[in-house]
C-alpha cells in the first residue's frame, strides 16, 4: 500500500510578522518546523506500514527550496521518500490552488491508497487544504480522525472526532484522511533514520513538471486573497454598574432595550 502524507512547513514561533506590501508572512530569519498537526499524521502513517507489514510512506510538500528540510526530517522518521512542489509560479497559491497543485502531484506520484495530512496548519488553521485535495482527486474524505480501527486496500473504519464524542465511519479507499492530536504520540527520529535522510535525493517537481494548468496556480489562481492586514482597535473599558440588584438590573435591563431598539 504506498501512503502520501503531506506536510507543510511552518514557522516555529506565534511571533510572525506580515509583511505590509504582500500581506504575506514574513519567513525570513525565523525558525522553520513541520507543521504540529502533520507530525502525527507521519506518525500515522508509519503505524499503518507497520500493521499491515508493507507499503511505502511518501512525504509530499509545496513550498520554497528549504522546504527540503522539513522532508529530510520526515524522512528521518522513517518516510521512504520524499518530493518537493516548488516552483515561483506557486507563490501566493491560497488553499484552493495549493490542493490542487498538490492533487497534480499526488497523481504524477500515481497508484496511492491513503493520503493523510495534520487537521490544519499552524500559521493558517484553515483545516481546507485536506478537504481540498479530496475534491481534486474526486475521492472520499474524513476529517478530525482520532484513531485508525481498520484499514486495508479496499476499505478503512475510523473514528471522527465530534464536540459531543466521535462517529465510527468506514470509508472506501483512496481516501484522505486529516488527523488530530489524540491519534498518537510522534516518535523521535533515530540515528539510522538521520544519516538516510541527510543521504536522501529529494525530487523538485516545478509547475511544468505537473502540468498544472496556470490558471489554477498560484495568485493568478487563486479565488481568495488577503487584501489587508490589521491588528483591531483596543477595545474600551467597559461600563460598571453600582447600586443594589434590584436598582442595578432594571438600569442592565434598560441599557439593552436601548442597544436593541436603538
Amino acid at each position: 500500500m504506498k501512503i502520501i502524507v503531506l506536510i507543510k512547513q511552518v514557522p516555529a514561533t506565534t511571533d510572525v510578522k506580515i509583511d505590509p506590501e504582500t500581506n504575506t508572512l514574513k519567513r525570513e530569519g525565523v525558525e522553520a518546523v513541520i507543521n504540529p498537526f502533520d507530525m502525527y499524521a507521519i506518525e500515522e502513517a508509519l503505524r499503518i506500514r507497520e500493521r499491515l507489514g508493507e507499503g511505502e510512506i511518501v512525504a509530499l510538500s509545496m513550498g520554497p527550496p528549504q522546504a527540503e528540510q522539513a522532508l529530510r526530517e520526515a524522512i528521518s522518521m522513517g518516510c521512504d521518500r520524499a518530493v518537493l512542489l516548488s516552483d515561483r509560479k506557486f507563490a501566493g497559491s491560497d488553499t484552493w490552488a495549493t490542493s490542487y497543485t498538490l492533487a497534480r502531484a499526488i497523481r504524477k506520484i500515481g497508484d496511492c491508497r491513503v493520503i493523510l495530512c495534520g487537521k490544519q496548519a499552524s500559521d493558517g488553521d484553515t483545516a481546507q487544504v485536506g478537504p481540498g485535495v479530496s475534491t481534486h482527486l474526486d475521492i472520499p474524505q474524513v476529517t478530525y480522525v482520532k484513531k485508525i480501527e481498520k484499514i486495508d486496500a479496499a476499505s478503512a473504519t475510523v473514528e471522527r472526532m465530534t464536540e459531543e464524542g466521535y462517529d465510527i465511519i468506514e470509508t472506501p479507499v483512496p481516501v484522505v484522511l486529516t488527523v488530530v492530536k489524540e491519534i498518537n504520540e510522534p516518535r523521535l527520529p533515530s540515528l539510522k533514520g538521520k544519516m538516510r535522510a541527510r543521504k536522501a535525493g529529494i525530487p523538485v517537481w516545478t509547475a511544468e513538471d505537473l502540468g498544472c494548468d496556470e490558471g489554477k496556480i498560484g495568485l493568478d489562481g487563486s479565488p481568495t486573497r488577503v487584501v489587508k492586514v490589521f491588528t483591531p482597535p483596543p477595545r474600551e473599558g467597559g461600563r460598571v454598574l453600582e447600586g443594589e440588584p434590584e436598582e442595578t438590573s432594571k438600569e442592565l435591563a434598560g441599557l439593552i432595550k436601548d442597544i436593541i431598539i436603538g
